[in-house]
């Protein structure tokens, strides 16, 4: 086994439903997931504001 780069401490705290916030040590602010388009249309949420779903953020991870 390889030697640990990197250990990520993340917590996650639901705000909504539907809607988390996910706190990434070292970083102060949160980061807001929740649903948008098809994936909202899909659950049939009906959510007062249309955020990133967990996806769409390691979609731009991996992208970068």
């Amino acid at each position: 086994m390889g030697t640990l780069v990197h250990l990520s401490k993340v917590r996650v705290v639901p705000e909504k439903r539907a809607i988390k916030q996910a706190f990434i040590e070292p970083f102060p602010e949160a980061i807001r997931t929740g649903v948008h388009g098809g994936v909202k249309a899909w659950y049939k949420a009906d959510v007062p504001e249309e955020l990133p779903t967990t996806i769409d953020h390691v979609v731009a991870a991996v992208g970068s």
